[in-house]
């Protein structure tokens, strides 16, 4: 499924980047995309998708924690540690909405 949004996606940015269809056709477009964008389900999918990512990384950071343990350099442990007080703290940079 992957795969295919991304094939979609490059798809549309191809024929947006590549058309000779005027500025009409561009803003139809844009149009269309931004009613996609904002649609609840879309809206929803997108954070259940981030929500998933976010729960997969902790996991694996928590594996990867286990096996590595004291062998990190300094500069990257400190960069991870600044990241989970960051994540606690309820900050976002993924650009979705905790709701």
């Amino acid at each position: 499924m992957r795969y295919r949004l991304t094939f979609m996606a490059g798809l549309a940015c191809g024929y947006v980047l590549g058309a000779r269809a005027g500025r009409e056709r561009y803003e139809q477009l844009k149009k269309s995309v931004r009613e996609v964008s904002q649609n609840p389900a879309v809206r929803n999918a997108a954070e259940s998708a981030a929500q998933t990512g976010r729960e997969v990384a902790g996991k694996a950071y928590h594996s990867v924690s286990g096996v590595v343990g004291d062998r990190v350099p300094d500069s990257v442990a400190h960069r991870v540690r600044s990241l989970r007080e960051r994540s606690q703290n309820g900050q976002d940079d993924w650009g979705t909405s905790n709701t």
